[in-house]
């Protein structure tokens, strides 16, 4: 026999596999099992779930980032234009009023809120919020018109400040933030 002849070496090749019983048809020990095939199938398909969830989550992540980005000019520049409302003014015209905070924050005070929030309230969902510099006096100016369940801490919101210097009393001043606090509604 010569190594030019496959034929003939296959055929020597099998006369030695049924000599020694174990056969080449016979063999089953290289034959994959249903289950082997199952286990293959189920992590292959948890491999799939896992990298849904991430692509998922990253989207959901560049979807939050983006609404800050497109609404922290809106907040910016909606700060800078209601800190120079009048309606927060005092005799001072280049201070904030504690007094007239306190009328806008309180029950006698919607109907200035109202005109306050009038020219934006279409376009946007947000409050105000002012606070000396040490924290010690804060007033929260929210729509009377708004849904309560608008502001709740959950909601995606955007907040910008401007620096302010608050009249407490007509002998004492102090330095403080005019926030805008805008939040995601349904339509933005």
């Amino acid at each position: 026999m010569s190594i030019n002849d496959p034929f003939a070496a296959g055929v020597k090749l099998l006369r030695i596999f049924r000599v020694s019983g174990s056969g080449l048809i016979r063999d089953e020990r290289g034959v994959l099992e249903p289950q082997a095939d199952l286990l293959s199938t189920a992590i292959a398909v948890m491999g799939f779930v896992v990298f849904a969830a991430l692509l998922s989550q990253a989207y959901q992540g560049y979807e939050d980032r983006s609404f800050t980005l497109e609404n922290y000019e809106s907040a910016s520049l909606l700060a800078g234009n209601l800190a120079g409302d009048p309606a927060f003014r005092g005799e001072h015209p280049d201070l904030l009023s504690a007094e007239a905070l306190d009328g806008l924050s309180g029950p006698e005070g919607k109907t200035e809120r109202e005109r306050l929030f009038a020219a934006f309230s279409g376009n946007y969902v947000f409050l105000v919020e002012i606070r000396t510099g040490d924290s010690r006096w804060e007033w929260r100016i929210v729509p009377d018109d708004s849904d309560p369940g608008m502001f709740l801490e959950g909601k995606d919101r955007v907040a910008a400040s401007v620096p302010v210097v608050i009249e407490l009393n007509p002998a004492e001043s102090v330095p403080g933030t005019f926030t805008v606090v805008l939040y995601e509604s349904g339509w933005i």
